[in-house]
């Protein structure tokens, strides 16, 4: 872990990414692809370590309200948040100023910041999207070794709905010949049911490998999965887009579960959801 002052924190599209790198260890991960520049080990994590103080100037300057978003490169809460408190510390600032917030995580962690949640909630909007791979415990401790587990993803989606904090879930990513089964898919949308999320983004029953990411994952296919990688080589190539085999029968009964319990799926719906700040709340809190 090493420590910079960074020149800027939010997007163009306010998103915002206090830590770079990841001590999850998740083996299909994107962010380890070339494309992102990283001039660092992937996980030396980046500490952007004035990350409230730019994110204060930056929100004084905007003449209207927003969501701000983070985690979209970056779990907001990775294990070094437990001592470094960025994340609570800029969803403080978020809250003071009255702005609303949509945080990408796969980790439990983010129960830690409910209270904080809450408030921006009552104040204008909070949305909690959690990303749930696959329903085996077993497996999910391989591909995903340093993380909350499914089963604890869940239990945290749970306890945001009763405290009335809206989620999303990413279904991503559906791994070839590994996690790629029906009964995977119905456990994780059992899950996504019973937790009353308001919608799921998936864009595809499959899984994006680019260069540097691609490497990665084929080693851990070597040492977890033996021959799973020649099937890989086989059936993909060098392509940037790997589906499912299952992908048509995986999709169909996605989009009727979702039809059926009333979750938005389609990801432009999704999006608008995540994007769209609450005006009239945040004009009422003013008075």
């Amino acid at each position: 872990m090493h420590f910079v002052n960074a020149k800027g924190i939010l997007s163009q599209n306010n998103g915002m990414n206090i830590y770079r790198g990841c001590s999850h260890g998740c083996i299909y991960c994107d962010s380890r692809s070339t494309c992102y520049s990283f001039d660092h080990a992937f996980e030396d994590i980046e500490v952007k370590q004035n990350a409230p103080e730019l994110l204060e100037a930056a929100l004084k300057a905007k003449r209207h309200k927003c969501m701000i978003g983070t985690g979209s490169m970056c779990d907001p809460y990775l294990h070094a948040e437990e001592k470094l408190r960025l994340t609570r510390k800029c969803l403080e600032i978020i809250d003071r100023y009255e702005f609303g917030v949509t945080v990408l995580t796969k980790s439990a962690r983010v129960l830690r910041d409910i209270d904080l949640l809450k408030s921006i909630n009552r104040k204008s909007k909070a949305v909690v999207q959690m990303t749930l791979t696959t329903y085996d415990e077993a497996l999910c401790r391989i591909i995903e070794p340093n993380v909350s587990t499914t089963r604890e993803r869940f239990d945290a989606l749970l306890r945001l709905r009763d405290e009335g904090i809206p989620t999303v879930v990413w279904l991503a990513p559906i791994l070839p010949f590994i996690n790629d089964s029906a009964d995977n898919l119905r456990g994780i949308l059992g899950y996504c049911v019973e937790a009353d999320v308001k919608g799921i983004v998936c864009f595809g029953m499959g899984l994006t490998l680019r260069d540097g990411d691609r490497e990665y994952y084929y080693a851990a296919l070597d040492k977890y999965f033996p021959g799973i990688k020649e099937k890989y080589i086989r059936a993909f190539g060098s392509a940037y887009e790997l589906p499912s085999p299952n992908s048509r029968v995986l999709t169909d009964e996605f989009k009727r579960v979702c039809s059926d319990n009333g979750i938005m799926y389609d990801p432009n719906a999704v999006f608008e959801y995540l994007n769209a700040y609450p005006e009239k709340r945040g004009q009422m809190s003013l008075f």
